[in-house]
């Protein structure tokens, strides 16, 4: 059984799932965004002056243009500097979210290209110089998202600047073809990762006017987004541009497509938006609704390019040909149970008929594998095939790929590692289903973002406690490098020998010894 072809497969059913995730946190964007911009702060930038607002005790700079609209001429190429302005730019509203569909929460999909827009967030009133800073990569399967869905107030009040950032998604971002392979600028496929860095180095050239250092910039992503930090882990594009990076659920595609693969799967999509002749200028003609109703809406990666990144995730990170810095990794305990909901949801439960079949196309191994699979778990260990179907996803796809990650980094970086592990945590956007969600994929991110005592989070006096010290594990991390600090338990560094990971349970994080047991890696590093 091949360990990277069950990663990939499973990749597809991740990107199902994350479309649906992608307003997780919809609704709960920052207010003040619509107030007068010469009432507010003003700060200046290298492309000019920029007037934010200022609302409970956190001034915002939103839709700030940190790359040129990827238009025209501009599609698929490396993102170009933005243009200056003159006079006081308003920098209170969202910009545009890059072009996506519509997501099955309410999202109405966008259909713009000019959204290589970030957001500022820092604390109000005096602010010193130095503070260290957060960029925040969202998920959504490299096909949906955007920057406005996670509001950071906790984050800025713990002392932090906060940046937010769009980026382009689906083929628009990810697309590799020959002809935009051979064109100026290099390889293709990685355009969205290039807007992650560009944004990074426009985060060097001006944070220090909003009182961050440019010298303390941790990046920190989930699903996708973690995904993504990940990539910039391991582009050498990257080097440089952040000092520390936290990973939530991001591991589950170690071994990225070739760049030949990649053109080749970019000429199926030529053909079939209707682009025959498979040149650079059709493309480019190509409306963008008809892109996004031709590209993979189950989600897509990157691909080892030969720059941006040269080698896959796994390959770096073994070697140790990465950007060493500090690192923080983490799952949830019961990830998949989440595209299993998804499934019941849209009409497909798994029963213990179809148990079996639903491992193989999951995973896209043959009824032989699955078979084995299916001993290794066996629906008499489980309340239901439900349950049972969402850990053999979790720990194939993500538990025991973070795992090997952390025992791979951990060798050259200090690394952290976690299991988000509370059971009971919210699901204020899905409805109930057949079995409980548990700790699901996205769940922990109303404990990072969302301010716990708001409605939305339905949090417990309990999961309040666990968001707090999980919000201070963060923003100490992002200070100092390692995410203990005062008032919060004691997290101890991983190392293979010890395999100790910090397990948050509601109300005190502890640290647990038997994640591997539990997720049965030994049986998939066998599969491998």
């Amino acid at each position: 059984m091949s360990r990277d072809r069950i990663r990939w497969r499973g990749r597809a059913r991740l990107g199902a799932g994350a479309i649906a995730l992608a307003t997780l946190l919809a609704g709960a964007t920052t207010a003040g965004a619509n107030a007068a911009a010469d009432r507010g702060p003003v700060v200046i930038t290298s492309g000019g002056a920029l007037a934010g607002t200022t609302t409970a005790g956190m001034n915002e700079f939103l839709g700030v243009p940190y790359a040129a609209s990827p238009v025209g001429a501009l599609r698929w190429q490396p993102p170009q500097p933005a243009a200056h302005w003159s006079g006081v730019r308003a920098a209170t509203a969202f910009g545009a979210r890059c072009a996506q569909p519509a997501s099955p929460l309410g999202s109405g999909g966008s259909t713009s290209e000019d959204c290589l827009f970030l957001n500022v967030f820092t604390p109000a009133g005096h602010s010193p110089a130095n503070r260290p800073v957060m960029l925040w990569i969202h998920g959504g399967a490299l096909v949906t998202g955007e920057s406005n869905d996670y509001p950071p107030a906790n984050l800025v009040a713990d002392g932090t600047v906060v940046v937010t950032i769009n980026y382009r998604l689906g083929a628009l971002g990810f697309l590799a073809h020959p002809a935009l392979t051979a064109q100026a600028g290099g390889p293709s496929g990685d355009y969205g990762l290039m807007d992650q860095q560009a944004a990074l180095r426009w985060v060097q050239r001006n944070i220090h006017a909003f009182g961050g250092n440019p010298h303390d910039v941790t990046i920190f992503g989930e699903s996708a987004g973690g995904l993504s930090v990940l990539s910039q882990l391991a582009s050498p594009g990257a080097h440089g541009l952040f000092t520390r990076a936290i990973v939530e659920s991001g591991s589950y595609n170690p071994t990225q497509a070739s760049l030949a693969t990649a053109e080749a799967a970019g000429q199926s999509f030529a053909t079939q938006a209707g682009c025959a002749d498979q040149t650079a200028a059709c493309l480019r003609s190509l409306p963008v609704a008809t892109i996004l109703a031709n590209q993979d809406n189950g989600g897509y990666t990157p691909d080892v390019d030969g720059l941006v990144l040269t080698r896959t995730l796994k390959s770096a990170f073994t070697s140790g040909q990465f950007n060493r810095v500090p690192i923080v990794d983490g799952t949830n305990h019961d990830e998949w149970r989440l595209f299993v909901a998804i499934d019941e949801l849209s009409g497909s439960p798994v029963t213990a008929a179809n148990y079996q079949a639903r491992i193989s196309s999951t995973l896209g191994v043959p009824a032989a594998t699955a078979a084995v699979i299916a001993a290794q778990y066996p629906l008499s260990a489980y309340p239901s095939p439900p349950i049972a179907m969402g850990a053999v996803g979790t720990d194939a796809i993500f538990a025991c790929n973070a795992l090997t990650l952390d025992q791979s980094v951990s060798r050259f970086v200090p690394t952290f590692a976690y299991e988000f592990n509370d059971e009971n945590a919210p699901e204020p956007f899905l409805p109930p289903v057949s079995f409980p969600y548990g700790a699901a994929h996205a769940s922990e991110l109303p404990y990072v973002f969302n301010t716990p005592t708001a409605p939305l989070a339905g949090l417990s006096a309990a999961q309040i406690q666990l968001a707090d010290t999980m919000q201070r594990y963060w923003t100490g991390f992002a200070a100092h490098g390692f995410p203990s600090s005062f008032g919060t338990p004691f997290w101890p560094r991983f190392t293979a020998g010890s395999g100790q990971i910090q397990s948050f349970v509601p109300p005190t994080p502890g640290v647990e010894t038997n994640f591997a047991t539990e997720h049965h890696c030994a049986f998939w590093n066998a599969a491998g």
